[in-house]
């Protein structure tokens, strides 16, 4: 089921989609994605909203340096391979030029990354990740399987500093196991990032439900693309950005 309406062949957005490749630049790395629309279907394309998440982590000021990140529904990973790279702190470039025992140090500070998506997904998220981290970095970021609602026993409960998904609100038979999924990862300092498009009365269904659980706020709107980005913690959590 694709997330947004198009016609095969017709206009810039239904060709980006079948694109076998796309690249874009952050963190001052290149990162170029395999894409792979006919096996894979939503899960092996770029959207819109991971590219906006991507931004605001970049330039929105939030440290990822030492901190413990998962993202859900990773599909082609470029939010979790971006996430890596700024949770180094100091970019790749810069990185090679240190000595080991600087190297060491700064690895220390990284930023662990959990990069999970279905079963049928893991092989191709996997083959971006490794295209797409230095070897200094791989080790920072896992790759790893999660259904929601289904694989949660093999996630310590509220072991995560972030939490972050794009576009993943898009089917309503999925919200329940989805929120489930939120509360067991997180803990009352976890802060979650869901960067989505509005599209259906049901995706304003599901932000209800989360309010239900979570203080929920909207810290980001990129008109040019129309994706929202909200903020969720415990509701007894005050803090903001």
């Amino acid at each position: 089921m694709a997330l947004v309406p198009y016609e095969e062949g017709g206009g810039w957005g239904a060709r980006q989609l079948h694109s076998a490749w796309v690249t874009y630049r952050f963190a001052g790395s290149t990162i170029r994605l395999r894409q792979d629309w006919r096996r894979l279907g939503v899960a092996a394309v770029v959207w819109d909203a991971a590219v906006v998440l991507c931004a605001y982590l970049e330039i929105g000021g939030i440290d990822l340096r030492d901190q413990s990140v998962i993202e859900l529904g990773a599909g082609t990973g470029l939010l979790g391979i971006v996430a890596t790279l700024l949770g180094e702190g100091f970019f790749v470039s810069p990185f090679k030029a240190f000595t080991t025992v600087v190297k060491l140090v700064l690895l220390h500070l990284c930023a662990h990354v959990t990069i999970t998506d279905r079963a049928a997904a893991l092989e191709f998220l996997q083959s971006n990740v490794e295209a797409n981290l230095p070897s200094e970095l791989r080790s920072r970021a896992v790759v790893k399987e999660l259904t929601w609602g289904k694989d949660l026993g093999n996630f310590p409960p509220g072991m995560f500093d972030f939490i972050l998904g794009a576009d993943i609100v898009y089917l309503e038979e999925t919200f329940a196991e989805l929120l489930e999924t939120l509360e067991h990862l997180c803990s009352h300092q976890t802060v979650i990032l869901l960067s989505c498009r509005i599209r259906y009365e049901r995706d304003h269904k599901f932000l209800k439900m989360l309010r239900g659980h979570f203080s929920v706020y909207e810290v980001h709107y990129d008109s040019s693309k129309d994706v929202h980005i909200y903020k969720a913690q415990r509701a007894s959590h005050k803090d903001d950005f």
